[in-house]
């Protein structure tokens, strides 16, 4: 998964059709748990994930409402439709990410 910046985000994540942001940092215990689960559902799902380190983006995390981390949202044709909170199984992720690609 391709860790993104600031400066990246519009080209990054706002120019895409879907995409899925986890918003993250080095530090962070649950943060590490759930990488290789979205590594495998990006594989799974052919769905990109891209990485936002808030120590490094704080900005962003700010523009988004970034509050706690891990926070993983769906953007859709540049616009935010969903925000989930917090470790999750991969069942869980892939289900949110499925409710929401139609």
């Amino acid at each position: 998964m391709k860790v993104i910046g600031g400066k990246d985000f519009e080209a990054e994540v706002l120019s895409k059709d879907f995409i899925v942001v986890d918003f993250y940092a080095d530090w962070c215990g649950p943060c590490r748990m759930i990488s290789p689960v979205l590594e495998e559902v990006a594989q799974e799902m052919s769905v990109e994930i891209v990485k936002v380190n808030i120590d490094h983006a704080s900005d962003v995390a700010t523009q988004y409402g970034v509050m706690s981390i891990p926070t993983l949202m769906i953007f859709k044709n540049g616009e935010k439709i969903s925000t989930s909170v917090g470790a999750a199984s991969k069942a869980r992720i892939i289900d949110w990410i499925n409710s929401h690609k139609g």
